[in-house]
C-alpha cells in the first residue's frame, strides 16, 4: 500500500511540496476527527464523578466547537493541497505526454498502441485524478485516528489496548494479502479496457469498409466478445476482491464483539471501572473504523498500481534519438556549396529487415526529384525518413548540409510542407483547419491560400463560409475538397522543401484539374520532392529516380531514363497502353 502511495506522489514532480504538506494537515486532521469522541468520554467521566460544573460545560462546548471549525478548515486546505494539486499534475502530465508523442517514431503509431495511448489519456490519467489524489491524505487521517484509537484503549486498560493491537494487526495481514491477489487481476482488468478502446477505434474507422464488404456481423461479433470479455474481466475482478472485503469486514466485527466481550468481563470482575466501560463503549464502534476505511481503498489503490504501469509504459516508449538543437540555415543561404537536400548512403528498416538499402542522392534547391517503382519498394520511406518520422539506420539524411538528426525537429519542420493522398481533417472550422499551417496568419493571408488552392468558392458556398465547422476526420467534405484544404494549409505555411504523395492519384476527374492547378501553386519556387503514380505529371522533373527492393535503379532526366528502355520506360509504355 505504502508502495503504491509512494508511486503516486512520485509523479507529481513539482508538485511534490504540496502533497506532502497536505500530510502535515491530514495529520492534524486525524487528530481533530477524534476530538469530539474523546472531550465526550472527558465529558460523562466528569458527570460520572459529580465533578461537571457550568463553566467545565462552556469549556467542553467551545472546545467540540473548535475541533469541528478546524476540522473543516484543514479539510478544506487539505483539498486545495491535494486535489485540487492533482488536476494541475495530470494536467501537466498530459502535456508532457503529447510532447513524448511527437518524438516517439510513426511505427510506434502502427504497432496497435493507439489504444493504449487512448486508454491512458482517457482511462488512467482520468481514474487517478479523480479517485485517487484526494485518497492520500485520507490514508494519512486514518493511520492517525487509527493509533489514537489503539492509544486510548491502551489508556482506558492495557489488555483492551493489546487486543485493539492485535486485531489491527490481523488487518494489516489481510489487507497485504488482499493487495497481492487483487493487484494481478487488477492488470488484467486495465489490459481488457485497453484491448477494448482499440477494436472500438478499430470497428469505427472502419465502419465503411465494414458495410462495403457486408462484415458488419463478424466485425460486430468481434466487438461485442471484447465487451463481453471487458464484462468478465471485471466480475472476475469483484469476485477476486469480495472475499477479501468480507474478510475485512468480519474482521472489523469480530474484534469488535471481542472488544465489547473484554469490557464486560473485565467490568463485570471488578477489573474495569464504571467510567472506563462507558468509555469503552463510547469508542467501541469506532474502534476499528478508520482501518476498515484505510483498506477498503483497496480496490482503487491497486487499479491505480496497474494505471501507473501503463502510464509509465507509454512514457518508456523509446523516443527518436536525442533532439538536437541546431537551427536549419534559410533556404539559398549556402551559396550552391552544398545540396539542398542529400541522401548519404541511407539505410532503414522497421524491424530487422532493411527496407531501404545504400540510398545516396542529392536534390538542388528548387529543383523537383520523383519517386517511382512497384509498390512497397521503398518510396514512401524516403519521404518519411526526410520529415524524421523514423530515424535512418544507418547513413546520413543532410538538410543544407546539416545532419537533420543534429536539427531540432520544431527547425526541421518548419522547413517541410506535406501533401499525401489521406488527407485528415480536424473537427472545427474550415478556417483553423487551413490556419494551422500558420496559426499567426491574419484572415486576409488564409484566404488567399484557399484562393491558390482553389477552394475558396466552394468554402463560400458552405452554410457558414470558412467559419463552418466540418466533421472530424473532414467527413461532410468530398475527397477532392478535403485534398484543397490541406494544400491550402501548406500553400499559407509556404515552406520552402515540398513532400508530395501524388495527391490526384485517387480522386474524380472533376477534382484532379483543381488540385493540380493548386499543386502548382504550392509548389512554384520550392524543393519538391514527389512520389509519383501517374507519370505523366513527372515528366519535366529534374531528376526521376526508379525505386525497387529499397534500391535506386534507374535514376535520370524523363528523356534520359526512356531512352535506356529499363524499368521506367516500361512502366511508362504500361500507363500510356
Amino acid at each position: 500500500m505504502l508502495k503504491i502511495l509512494h508511486r503516486i506522489v512520485k509523479i507529481t514532480g513539482k508538485y511534490k511540496t504540496r502533497i506532502r504538506a497536505s500530510y502535515i494537515t491530514a495529520f492534524f486532521k486525524g487528530w481533530l476527527m477524534k476530538a469530539p469522541l474523546v472531550l465526550c468520554f472527558f465529558c460523562i467521566s466528569f458527570f460520572m464523578q459529580g465533578q461537571m460544573d457550568k463553566t467545565k460545560c462552556i469549556y467542553f462546548g467551545a472546545a467540540l466547537l473548535v475541533s469541528i471549525i478546524l476540522e473543516a478548515v484543514l479539510e478544506h486546505i487539505t483539498n486545495v493541497l491535494q486535489s485540487a494539486t492533482g488536476y494541475k499534475v495530470f494536467a501537466d502530465m498530459r502535456f508532457k505526454l503529447g510532447d513524448h508523442l511527437r518524438k516517439l517514431p510513426m511505427g510506434y503509431f502502427t504497432e496497435g498502441n493507439i489504444g493504449k495511448v487512448s486508454s491512458v489519456l482517457a482511462t488512467d490519467m482520468v481514474f487517478i485524478e479523480e479517485n485517487c489524489m484526494g485518497v492520500l491524505s485520507e490514508l494519512v487521517t486514518f493511520i492517525i485516528s487509527q493509533s489514537i484509537m489503539v492509544v486510548m484503549m491502551f489508556f482506558m486498560d492495557y489488555r483492551m489496548g493489546l487486543l485493539s493491537l492485535l486485531t489491527v494487526t490481523v488487518f494489516i495481514l489481510i489487507g497485504n494479502l488482499m493487495l497481492k491477489s487483487t493487484l494481478k487481476h487488477s492488470h488484467i482488468k486495465q489490459e481488457g479496457a485497453e484491448s477494448l478502446t482499440e477494436e472500438v477505434l478499430d470497428f469505427a474507422e472502419g465502419i465503411g469498409i465494414i458495410k462495403s464488404f457486408n462484415m458488419l456481423g463478424e466485425k460486430s461479433k468481434r466487438l461485442t466478445d471484447e465487451f463481453s470479455k471487458s464484462c468478465r474481466e471485471s466480475i472476475d475482478f469483484e469476485l477476486e476482491y469480495s472475499p477479501w472485503s468480507r474478510a475485512l469486514f468480519l474482521t472489523y466485527g469480530i474484534g469488535t464483539a471481542a472488544m465489547l466481550a473484554l469490557g464486560a468481563y473485565l467490568y463485570t470482575t471488578g477489573m474495569l471501572s464504571d467510567i472506563y466501560l462507558v468509555g469503552m463503549a463510547l469508542f467501541l464502534f469506532d474502534a476499528f473504523l478508520a482501518i476498515k476505511s484505510y483498506y477498503g481503498q483497496m480496490a482503487r489503490l491497486t487499479v491505480t498500481a496497474a494505471s501507473l504501469d501503463r502510464i509509465e509504459e507509454v512514457f518508456a516508449a523509446e523516443e527518436l534519438k536525442d533532439e538536437g538543437k541546431a537551427e536549419l540555415k534559410p533556404a539559398g543561404t549556402s551559396g550552391g556549396a552544398v545540396s539542398e537536400i542529400e541522401y548519404d548512403d541511407v539505410s532503414f528498416g522497421y524491424t530487422e529487415k532493411d527496407v531501404l538499402k545504400n540510398v545516396s542522392f542529392k536534390m538542388e534547391q528548387g529543383e523537383m526529384t520523383a519517386l517511382v517503382g512497384p509498390s512497397g519498394g521503398g518510396k514512401s520511406t524516403i519521404a518519411s525518413l526526410l520529415a524524421r518520422f523514423w530515424d535512418v539506420k544507418s547513413g546520413r539524411i543532410l538538410v543544407r548540409g546539416e545532419d537533420i538528426r543534429n536539427v531540432s525537429l520544431g527547425s526541421l519542420m518548419d522547413q517541410i510542407s506535406m501533401v499525401f493522398q489521406r488527407v485528415y481533417l480536424f473537427q472545427d472550422t474550415v478556417y483553423n483547419n487551413i490556419a494551422i499551417g500558420r496559426p499567426d496568419a491574419t484572415r486576409e493571408e488564409v484566404e488567399e491560400a484557399a484562393r491558390k488552392a482553389r477552394c475558396y468558392d466552394f468554402i463560400m458556398q458552405l452554410p457558414d463560409g470558412f467559419d463552418t465547422v466540418i466533421g472530424e476526420g473532414g467527413a461532410s467534405l468530398s475527397g477532392g475538397e478535403q485534398q484543397r484544404i490541406s494544400i491550402a494549409r501548406c500553400i499559407l505555411k509556404d515552406s520552402p522543401i515540398v513532400i508530395l504523395d501524388e495527391a490526384t492519384a485517387s480522386v474524380d476527374a472533376d477534382n484532379e484539374r483543381a488540385i493540380q492547378d493548386a499543386i502548382s501553386e504550392l509548389c512554384r519556387n520550392k524543393t519538391l520532392l514527389v512520389i509519383a503514380h501517374r507519370l505523366r505529371t513527372i515528366r519535366d522533373a529534374d531528376q526521376i529516380l526508379v525505386v525497387s527492393d529499397g534500391k535506386i535503379t534507374e535514376r535520370g532526366s524523363h528523356e534520359s531514363l526512356m531512352a535506356g528502355g529499363g524499368t521506367y520506360a516500361h512502366m511508362v509504355s504500361l500507363q500510356e497502353a
